[in-house]
């Protein structure tokens, strides 16, 4: 009988989603349930937004939740190496494979030539596809331009018509015409490869029985299914979970909900609680209850009880469920608890040194860094109000210092302190002028310790969250707004 073996595999490239841990908790059940095994692997082959940083943090985070996976690239295992950007030569092999089988070929179309194309196809109200210009090159000719050195990537042949079955484990036959699909990219310009080609020789080389995925992927099912079919390799089945869903149903994001996994461990979240709350998106336990273990979970997990109506991800509901697992604590672990949390030596060694020098008995230590143990701070409005910013360039110097935070994949005081000089300077600002803003935002005070050491302490999470909570404080920013800012951030970058 076949070993069952799902897998996760994040890309290092941004905060640990709350999305990501839900389906790695769904993957993590389904292959303890089946007595069988459960691979992390990383998918780092976007070299300009790849980072170790994020990897170790994605570690942290499903660590932190208490999901633990049995082959990865910290732990080993024999399928290695478990990170794509060591893999090349794999997947260059089997790209190779494609081409000398004649279900692929080198594409050496310009970006321009692309953009042409489908402004075209768009105007004609057609599917925006390639149109196989580089298909019938022949083959001799193709070796002669890469072995001159010319820029190309490798695209896969896809029928231009007829339609792909996709079994899913969850909605059963769903039937996609190939007219949707597009001449996928299989391996870039750089060497590396797409999604699409890693994924497929990954899963098959690691030996991955079950993948369950986000259902965002579902309409790409078909180009998977086919690399199979080129390769002649059996195909794993397929599962297409619901998206976790804002409470308004939109897609979840953080412009809407924090979706970061850390946000909620530093917001004071237990994470027994957020794997609870994770696994009753879309899923309930068989008698119903809201409130259960990881353990529990396993023993009486059934993917068919999975619902395909988009769960929905609400901090309240949360929040609640956070209380019912505090309340069970006895007093001794809910104080235990509360010190590894926040009142930790690491954490209060980070705080001393500034607090110490503005303090002359310790009763003061509360009123002026106590926003160094909150999460959503009480804002004064008042606190906004500048001699020389109207209150439309306030909300605008939020907003860009924001999104330059946002992308910031190294975080400490000389990297933050670049991002907000960035901004001042773009407008044309002293850096004194943006300064309030940030204590008001990030201390919830005029003044206090360091505004710009306070934000290295408290972490990306929750100094981001801040600058939200400011701007949706001042009314946040109109669609036109966003879209003349997006335009001058694009310009600062």
């Amino acid at each position: 009988m076949t070993t069952v073996r799902t897998r996760i595999a994040p890309s290092p490239t941004g905060d640990p989603h709350v999305g990501t841990a839900y389906i790695a908790l769904f993957n993590l059940c389904f292959a303890r349930q089946h007595g069988g095994q459960f691979i992390l692997r990383i998918e780092d082959t976007d070299q300009l937004r790849s980072t170790r940083e994020s990897e170790q943090q994605i570690y942290d985070a499903l660590r932190w939740l208490g999901i633990e996976w049995d082959e990865g690239p910290d732990v080993g295992g024999p399928h290695g190496p478990y990170r794509q950007s060591e893999r090349g030569e794999i997947y260059k092999q089997y790209s190779d494979e494609l081409v000398a089988k004649g279900h692929a070929f080198p594409c050496f179309c310009s970006a321009e030539r692309l953009d042409q194309v489908r402004a075209e196809q768009m105007a004609n109200k057609e599917t925006p596809r390639y149109d196989g210009h580089c298909m019938h090159i022949p083959a001799e000719t193709a070796q002669q331009r890469i072995a001159a050195g010319e820029s190309h990537v490798i695209r896969m042949k896809v029928p231009g018509e007829g339609i792909c079955q996709v079994n899913d484990m969850l909605r059963g036959t769903v039937e996609i015409g190939w007219d949707r699909m597009d001449m996928q990219v299989l391996m870039k310009a750089d060497g590396l490869p797409t999604y699409f080609l890693a994924n497929v020789v990954d899963d098959h080389l690691m030996g991955i029985t079950h993948v369950l995925r986000g259902e965002e992927w579902l309409p790409s099912a078909p180009k998977l299914i086919k690399l199979y079919e080129y390769f002649g390799w059996e195909q794993p089945q397929l599962c297409y979970m619901p998206l976790l869903r804002n409470p308004d149903k939109s897609k979840l994001s953080k412009r809407k909900n924090p979706t970061s996994v850390t946000f909620y461990e530093r917001m004071g979240f237990m994470p027994e609680a957020m794997l609870n709350y994770l696994g009753r998106m879309g899923w309930s336990m068989p008698d119903e209850r809201e409130k259960f273990t990881l353990a529990e979970m396993i023993e009486h997990f059934d993917i068919n009880r999975v619902s395909l109506g988009g769960p929905i991800f609400d901090i309240e509901k949360l929040s609640w469920l956070n209380g019912q697992w505090l309340r069970e604590l006895s007093v001794d672990q809910f104080a235990a608890a509360v010190q590894k949390w926040a009142f930790n030596p690491d954490y209060m060694m980070q705080i001393a040194p500034h607090v110490q020098q503005r303090v002359e008995t310790f009763s003061q230590i509360a009123p002026l860094a106590g926003f160094f143990f909150s999460g959503a701070l009480n804002l004064d409005p008042a606190l906004f109000e500048h001699k020389k910013l109207d209150a439309t360039q306030v909300r605008q110097v939020l907003q860009l210092t924001l999104w330059k935070l946002e992308a910031l994949r190294q975080w400490d005081k000389e990297r933050i302190t670049d991002c907000i000089q960035a901004v001042a300077a773009h407008l044309e600002l002293k850096l004194r002028d943006v300064m309030p803003l940030m204590f008001a935002a990030i201390t919830g005070q005029a003044s206090s310790v360091s505004v710009l050491d306070a934000m290295e302490i408290l972490g990306p999470d929750l100094t981001r969250f801040r600058l939200r909570q400011a701007l949706e404080l001042l009314g946040g920013a109109s669609k036109k707004e966003v879209k003349e800012w997006e335009k001058l951030f694009a310009a600062m970058a």
